[in-house]
């Protein structure tokens, strides 16, 4: 058989003249003939789509319908939650003008009245019902611009078959010109059935109610056949695998000889179940467990009986009407329990184990009676709100021994709580100048947390106007809640405002009431109970709801105002987290202002913690997901946050400060930077390199100790250098010689291989050098002498031993402050290193500076950043640093831009004054060096960090010489080996 030169088929002289006929045959190529001999855009290739290894069939599906001009599904299932997810998607594109198809059926009656009735809110999208027998259909068809895109596979327009943690599906995408045969074939198939398919009309679903609803009983008996064929577990409750990692937590608690300890844990993750998992593994003989509400008294008695066991007079009540004295686990609120005929009934000592619920509001007295007469063998707090705006420590209550912590973000990961559909909306634009003037300066004043209660009776009469909630009403119709009642929530800047809020609600057909702090426990019970049974939609509120009130119907949560803390902000979200029977999701609507503290909103929802600006656009951009929540902004709302992180200084002094006092609350004394790291606070490496060391961070906080020259200096070097955790090597020796005078080599050797680092002469070579400070010239900022000018340790290489430096050994016995800040140090960096696992030098999709990466690489000594510029060589690798957006002054001095062709390849420049046959170009094309791509996406954001995007191939015959200014550059294509993330491509590619 003759041998065919595919490569001349598709051959193409400069990336310039590149057509798409030359894109989609290599493409073809990579994906049908040879995938190592023939590179190809990713965006053309062929590929499986799949819900495993982290990756979601959902996140293609909302891409290409980005990218498209026009679009077509052929779905036969379609559920109400991802309809909801896809909804601000659909709106965005019918502002753009983009229309879309789709063509669905009634088969098996899977399809609900309500997933049609959302359908036809949808703008620009035409539905169609198909007139065929077994309609199965699942295909997702978008136009491009000369070509389409086509998903066809085993994935419905459903969660479970689009979301990763659910269905593993397969689905294929592919790509061909207009006139290519199987989109010929596709769309003469998807054209014959839309002509012979009937549109979808408001008439023709309530005629469809009945033929649903007489379907169900079959299905449910299909579904209760199909659990009988799967292997059945036995009706114990077993505890999740965060609330195993929790009991371990209590029990290593007690063991260490504490006699109490607090659980943080957000509302619905069941620390009610926590609890009694951990009764059960104590086995106390006496067991009490308070709450300040009868009603949250019962149910955890229910919980605590299937858990625990045992007969029903085992269990008792003490409230206002019963007193079961003697019962031997006994459920108490807090009131009855503290009148002193209670007290009377009870020893110190007659409980060994005690349980305190929402246990935030123990500041009060009758806590506080509690708490002080009863001496059990544990106590455990547990609340979902620790912190208080009081100047009550609940943290200190407890003995600072928080046992564990389930965060939001957690807990939704692990599917405890019902996820959330987050969409930012445009807040209501007045067309009156002066009115839109007046709600900006209300605004900005309730930013700098004036008092909203004070508003001016024409505020109030903007913000209840008839326009604006008609505004609201329609994008809380069009978004929309899960299930077939709405049960919303409504949230407000002041008293005044819900009041009149509801009223007009009311007046616009939708029944609201406004409750406020002032309200009575019972008249709050009535009104929630007035929601729960459908007699009003929404209840509107100020903060009342943050805390301790738990209506699980709630399906849409509504932010009408600004906030000043991420964590009432949280706190007010979870308000609708918790699992309900009939509810899938809940959805929240936020209206987003022109508020100067929109910047908290994207780090809020993700619970980010390294206070990257980076972070937060890619949270606008990429709209990712936590678990099965979703995150979407329309265009302007994103826009009016994008201003406000371009306004903001994430990591400014009074920010920090702030955050170092909560932690210091929580651990009662002056925090270290592990405490930061375990809390789950804020990047210990922000705090550390503020004022170039925390030690300096400490005096400009005031808290005691001191350091000379000479330690500020280490400590220094320590921040900057170690502290990152990116190598263990230097950290994991230094913590052995604080612990003894010598460590020999094979014993470190032995250690890092048991960590997976790799243990090569070269590496430990480079470790030598660091610690001795030789990597840091005098001429490279930072230098030998801002480090100290001294080695830190001495190696013997004859007997291969490790000494700590004297001077260094010497002032770590003298300064205690100094000692303690050095091994904090250490021990942060190895707990912040745990993300660096593994023995390649980088991990692709963490940050990087041009420093970290010659230390890493091994590189002998460092150089200076004006030295390196956009790429260096060193004996076998070589970094590429690309800027992807220049500041302007640079940008006007670069005709040609380092760009993205795809998510796996890069058009890159070289440095000026470059030829073909420029020394530097052929080690880019011999294939003899580690091309290693480092990417930010603004120089002026993102200053010295970039991501690491993996190694990088140099496409054969890409290279051309062009000139810049009368002067010769060479530009080349380079592949990665692993495509970018999807993310990471998003934020450097999208304006923002």
């Amino acid at each position: 058989m003759e041998t065919v030169d595919y490569r001349q088929i598709f051959a193409s002289e400069t990336d310039a003249n590149r057509g798409m006929v030359t894109e989609l045959g290599r493409a073809v190529l990579n994906g049908y003939v040879d995938r190592q001999q023939f590179t190809a855009a990713s965006k053309y290739a062929p590929r499986l789509l799949t819900n495993q290894f982290g990756n979601q069939i959902y996140d293609q599906v909302k891409t290409e319908l980005n990218d498209c001009q026009a679009y077509t599904f052929a779905v036969a299932f379609i559920t109400d939650a991802m309809l909801s997810n896809l909804k601000p998607t659909f709106k965005a594109l019918a502002a753009r003008g983009v229309r879309g198809r789709l063509l669905t059926s009634t088969y098996l009656c899977f399809n609900s009245p309500k997933v049609f009735r959302e359908l036809l809110k949808i703008p620009g999208l035409t539905v169609r019902l198909a007139d065929v027998e077994g309609f199965h259909q699942k295909g997702y068809i978008y136009e491009k611009e000369g070509y389409q895109t086509i998903i066809i596979g085993s994935a419905n327009l459903t969660t479970a078959a689009l979301m990763k943690n659910q269905n593993y599906e397969w689905s294929l995408q592919v790509s061909s010109l207009d006139n290519g045969e199987i989109v010929k074939q596709v769309s003469d198939n998807i054209e014959a059935e839309w002509q012979a398919a009937q549109p979808l009309r408001a008439e023709w679903i309530d005629q469809y109610v009945s033929e649903y609803q007489a379907a169900q009983p079959a299905h449910q008996t299909l579904r209760r056949r199909q659990r009988a064929l799967q292997p059945q577990a036995d009706d114990k409750i077993t505890p999740n695998a965060m609330q195993k990692e929790a009991l371990g937590q209590i029990q290593a608690l007690r063991d260490q000889g504490s006699d109490r300890g607090l659980v943080v844990s957000a509302t619905g993750t069941g620390k009610t179940y926590l609890a009694a998992f951990d009764a059960l593994q104590v086995k106390p003989q006496r067991l009490l467990f308070v709450a300040h509400r009868e009603e949250i008294l019962r149910k955890s008695l229910a919980s605590f009986q299937k858990i625990l066991g045992g007969p029903a007079e085992d269990y008792g009540l003490l409230t206002g009407s019963q007193h079961d004295w003697q019962a031997k686990y006994l459920f108490a609120t807090v009131q009855t329990l503290a009148k002193e005929k209670s007290y009377s009934q009870f020893t110190p000592d007659t409980f060994d184990y005690i349980l305190v619920d929402e246990v935030h509001h123990a500041g009060g007295a009758t806590y506080q009676t509690l708490l002080n007469y009863f001496k059990p063998a544990f106590f455990l707090g547990m609340t979902a709100t620790p912190e208080r705006n009081d100047d009550f420590n609940i943290f200190e209550l407890f003995n600072y021994q928080v046992a564990y912590e389930i965060r939001l973000q957690d807990a939704l990961e692990e599917g405890m709580l019902c996820p959330f559909h987050y969409v930012g909306v445009q807040d209501f634009e007045f067309s009156a100048d002066s009115d839109q003037a007046t709600i900006d300066e209300f605004n900005a004043a309730w930013a700098k947390k004036a008092d909203a209660k004070n508003l001016t009776g024409r505020v109030l009469e903007l913000l209840s106007s008839h326009e604006r909630v008609a505004y609201i009403l329609q994008a809380t119709e069009y978004y929309g809640y899960s299930g077939d009642t709405l049960h919303g929530l409504v949230f407000c800047a002041s008293v005044a405002e819900a009041e009149a809020m509801a009223e007009e609600f009311t007046r616009q057909d939708h029944p609201a009431v406004a409750l406020s702090g002032a309200d009575s426990i019972d008249r709050r019970s009535q009104v929630v109970g007035q929601l729960e049974r459908g007699e009003i939609d929404y209840i509107v509120t100020v903060d009342i709801f943050n805390e301790g009130i738990d209506i699980p119907c709630v399906n849409q949560v509504v932010f009408l105002r600004n906030t000043n803390s991420s964590i009432v902000y949280i706190q007010q979200l979870g308000r609708g987290l918790r699992k309900a029977p009939g509810k899938d999701y809940v959805e929240v609507i936020d209206f987003i202002g022109n508020y100067q503290n929109n910047y908290m909103i994207p780090i809020a929802l993700t619970g980010d913690d390294s206070f990257s600006k980076d972070n937060a656009r890619k949270t606008l951009l990429v709209e990712p997901t936590v678990g099965l929540s979703t995150i979407s902004f329309e265009a302007v709302a994103k826009e009016k946050i994008y201003q406000s992180l371009r306004e903001i200084k994430l990591d400014e002094m009074g920010r920090l400060k702030e955050i170092y006092h909560n932690i210091k609350q929580r651990v009662g004394r002056v925090p270290l930077l592990q405490d930061f790291y375990r809390a789950n606070s804020i990047d210990p490496v922000i705090l550390a390199n503020k004022e170039k060391n925390y030690a300096r961070f400490l005096k400009k906080v005031k808290a005691p100790g001191e350091v000379n020259e000479q330690e500020d200096r280490w400590l220094t070097f320590l921040a900057a250098e170690l502290l990152n955790g990116k190598r263990p090597h230097e950290l994991v020796l230094i913590r052995d010689l604080l612990k003894q005078a010598t460590v020999s080599g094979p014993a470190l050797v032995t250690e890092l291989k048991a960590r997976g680092a790799a243990t090569d002469e070269a590496t430990l070579t480079s470790m030598r050098q660091v610690l001795t400070l030789q990597f840091f010239s005098e001429k490279a900022a930072p230098n030998r002498s801002g480090y100290g000018g001294e080695p830190l340790i001495s190696w013997e290489a004859a007997s291969d031993q490790y000494r700590l430096n004297d001077h260094l050994k010497q002032r770590l016995q003298a300064n205690e402050f100094f000692a303690r800040l050095w091994a904090d140090g250490i021990t942060t960096g190895l707990l912040r290193g745990k993300r660096y696992v593994g023995a390649a030098p980088f991990v692709i999709g963490e940050k990087y500076t041009r420093k970290d990466s010659l230390r890493l690489i091994n590189h002998h000594q460092n150089l200076t950043p004006l030295n390196i510029g956009g790429y260096v060589f060193t004996k076998q690798a070589g970094l590429i640093f690309i800027t992807y957006d220049k500041v302007d002054d640079i940008r006007k001095s670069i005709a040609y831009k380092d760009r993205f062709l795809d998510e796996q390849h890069m058009h890159y420049y070289s440095k000026n004054n470059r030829r073909l046959d420029s020394k530097e170009i052929a080690k880019f094309c011999s294939g003899d060096y580690d091309l290693h791509m480092f990417v930010q996406k603004s120089g002026a954001e993102d200053n010295k960090t970039f991501y690491y995007l993996g190694t990088a191939q140099y496409v054969p015959n890409s290279a051309q010489e062009e000139t810049l200014d009368g002067k010769p550059l060479v530009s080349m294509n380079l592949a990665l080996d692993h495509p970018v993330s999807h993310q990471l491509y998003e934020l450097f590619t999208k304006d923002n």
